[in-house]
């Protein structure tokens, strides 16, 4: 009988051993759903942070092998100040010893494809290694590809970092981007030939969505906030940090909120989920602006809390100046929230304007404020694109999907048939 495909995945950090970012999570979903269809796969990290994964295995399946790596780091790395330093120090070193162990297992004939994360494959970039190898490089925040550029200090201190996934890139036989619109963004900084380049997006499991919330869920914490059944609410989910816009959406807010203006006529929320240091400015244009009480700023919110709030949403508005790939947009889709988004990072990619909402441009406050006078003048018109974002997230962007897509990559640079077996 044929093996099953292998995959040695390399990464600096996967959920919940090391924390519920964005990276965190993309790891732990693709090696989850990648073992879900029978495809073999050794999970490269370092240690659990905390002690309360230490002896816990969050990845129980025949399919998953945990190997650990050690992340040799000082103390209080990654604290204010510090995480340029960490991240082209020890984050290096790590990357060429977990490189370097997947090398081993490909030596020994355990491992058919290497797929690393960023710079987490340093030590297998080597012109020897045998197997082919897949390189995420995220964000590219080491090059300033948020759109934010970089200032100096980060620009020197990311310097090593930036060799290093360059190094990664001009081994691997594939570069994923997580949006079509990074694809040029990885054309310009890691050079890709040929078809080295291919676009696989960042997901969400729908199945672990709907099980944190549904429409009970959103009802009890607009109970538990003071907010009545039949108020508008606009719900807005980040880090409370310039970049996110909010201040901009504040001002659209306040002229959406005009006499005569069609929120005016009629009780609303903004709902604010996130906690940050831009707080306080927010804040205090919320008061300029005198829109404190229709503002609830809920700080840091558990998943639970969180989804309840998308399905106590009337529509979600994101109106960030930079964006990556923007999952917290994907989860307003996955509840069935049409959507108001900025023209940034991969937003395009999800929200399409006429179908399940609206695209305006960064900092664009009478285009907003447009957008939010459509969407609350129009109930019936938003269940219709709350439908249609839920369509798209399910044909695109589910990662039962996305998994396929990844095993018709490996198979492809392996010269197998799609199922992954030996041909």
């Amino acid at each position: 009988m044929p093996r099953p495909l292998r995959v040695a995945v390399l990464s600096r950090a996967v959920m919940p051993l090391h924390g519920l970012g964005g990276l965190e999570r993309s790891v732990h979903d693709l090696v989850r759903h990648l073992a879900a269809r029978d495809v073999e796969v050794t999970l490269v990290v370092p240690p659990a942070r905390s002690p309360h994964y230490a002896s816990a295995d969050p990845f129980a399946s025949s399919q998953i092998q945990l190997r650990h790596v050690p992340y040799l780091s000082f103390p209080f790395a990654n604290q204010r100040g510090t995480t340029i330093l960490d991240r082209s120090t020890a984050y290096l070193l790590y990357g060429w010893r977990a490189g370097r162990l997947a090398r081993a297992l490909v030596a020994r004939g355990q491992v058919d494809v290497v797929h690393a994360f960023g710079a987490s494959g340093l030590g297998y970039s080597g012109r020897s290694a045998q197997a082919p190898l897949v390189l995420n490089p995220q964000g590219l925040e080491e090059f300033g590809a948020s759109g934010k550029g970089l200032a100096v200090g980060k620009r020197v201190g990311y310097a090593p970092l930036r060799a290093a996934v360059r190094r990664v890139a001009r081994r691997a036989n594939a570069i994923l981007a997580t949006d079509t619109s990074l694809e040029p963004v990885v054309r310009r900084h890691l050079h890709p030939r040929g078809d080295q380049l291919r676009t696989i997006p960042n997901g969400l499991d729908l199945v672990q969505v709907g099980s944190l919330a549904g429409p009970a869920d959103g009802a009890l914490i607009r109970h538990r906030h003071g907010v009545g059944g039949g108020e508008t609410v606009l719900l807005s989910v980040g880090r409370l940090e310039h970049n996110k816009g909010f201040d901009v959406l504040a001002a659209a807010l306040a002229s959406a909120a005009r006499p005569g203006g069609p929120l005016s006529a009629s009780g609303w929320r903004w709902v604010i989920v996130g906690a940050g240091p831009f707080r306080g400015v927010l804040e205090r244009a919320v008061a300029t602006h005198g829109l404190d009480r229709h503002v609830i700023f809920t700080g840091r919110a558990l998943d639970a809390d969180l989804h309840a709030w998308y399905e106590a949403a009337t529509v979600f508005v994101h109106p960030t100046r930079y964006e990556g790939s923007s999952l917290v947009t994907l989860e307003a889709m996955a509840h069935r929230r049409p959507v108001i988004a900025s023209r940034a990072g991969g937003l395009p990619d999800k929200v399409r304007p006429g179908v399940n909402g609206w695209l305006v441009e960064p900092d664009d406050v009478p285009g907003l404020t447009s957008a939010i006078e459509d969407a609350v003048s129009a109930p019936g018109l938003l269940v219709t694109m709350g439908q249609r974002g839920r369509e798209i997230v399910e044909r695109e962007f589910a990662w039962p999907v996305l998994a396929d897509q990844h095993i018709a990559l490996y198979n492809s640079l392996l010269g197998r048939g799609r199922s992954g077996d030996l041909v």
